[in-house]
């Protein structure tokens, strides 16, 4: 029900479709007696799509939640085994057109580079159909071909491809792998998702190191760059209005204990090497972090 009822809402009230709708709402009441609060709310409406469109708005909106979970530090100890959220492919479109067709790519890419630095880490991929109409997903086995092709082991990589949402993501992941206390998973997905994404695994039990991929700003203390396109201004407003939407309903509703998972206090600081692939070897015998 809860999938059903997150489908339909953001069919019928995505940010700037709603936005957009509240303006033509505005602009025919308008014309009524009620003028002055319809106008109102057409100008204010309007002037956020401005915004959003011409300022690094959603850049402001979506750093807190990028900047939420740092980094593993480079030489943390091997994992266990390596999570990636779905959403990293077009399933369909890539079967269509026979080569990979990206939306978060950059799950699967840097899965891939995990796994070639940890050969002894298994790799779950989670993630089926997220369509209210259709229920076949192709988009694990796409995500497993490619891993294939980029030199991964078959034999390393599990799929998880009933999901439709990030909650069940978890709790599906949670009783494929049966994590132990003392194992270490990652779990890679898009920055600005990772906030949500940890407070459902931990939710299910699941201790999961965040790894976070497909940054949009910059980092703590640098400037948001001013990216003079409508187009992408608006996709990343919309992206972190339905994140922030998205942890709201998620604690709202009881699927995450905190409205803006952060964390833990035991959990490792940045190191400030980053992710080089360049330093000494880990103790796996692969290249370090």
């Amino acid at each position: 029900m809860f999938f059903v009822a997150s489908k339909v809402y953001w069919i019928l009230a995505s940010p700037i479709l709603l936005l957009l709708v509240i303006a033509l709402a505005g602009a025919v009441v308008s014309l009524s007696r009620h003028s002055r609060a319809a106008k109102a709310a057409t100008i204010l409406s309007l002037l956020v799509v401005i915004a959003a469109a011409a300022t690094p708005l959603g850049l402001w909106l979506v750093r807190p939640l990028e900047d939420r979970f740092p980094p593993p530090p480079a030489r943390m100890p091997p994992p266990d085994g390596i999570i990636v959220l779905g959403g990293a492919l077009n399933g369909a479109t890539s079967t269509a057109r026979g080569e990979p067709v990206f939306d978060e790519g950059e799950r699967v890419v840097e899965t891939v580079l995990l796994a070639k630095r940890y050969p002894n880490a298994r790799i779950i991929f989670t993630g089926g159909s997220g369509s209210l109409f259709t229920q076949a997903s192709t988009e694990a086995a796409e995500a497993k071909k490619l891993m294939v092709e980029l030199g991964v082991d078959p034999a390393r990589i599990a799929l998880e491809d009933k999901s439709r949402n990030t909650e069940e993501n978890a709790i599906l992941t949670a009783a494929l792998i049966h994590p132990k206390p003392t194992e270490r998973w990652l779990l890679v997905t898009s920055a600005f998702h990772m906030p949500r994404s940890i407070g459902v695994f931990e939710k299910a039990g699941f201790d999961a190191i965040a790894y976070p991929v497909a940054y949009r700003t910059r980092g703590p203390g640098r400037d948001l760059p001013w990216d003079l396109g409508p187009a992408n201004n608006l996709r990343v407003f919309e992206t972190a209005m339905r994140e922030w939407i998205g942890l709201a309903a998620y604690w709202a509703t009881g699927r995450i204990d905190d409205l803006f998972p952060g964390p833990l206090e035991t959990e490792p600081a940045q190191a400030n090497e980053g992710r080089s692939l360049e330093n000494s070897d880990s103790s796996d015998g692969g290249p370090s972090r």
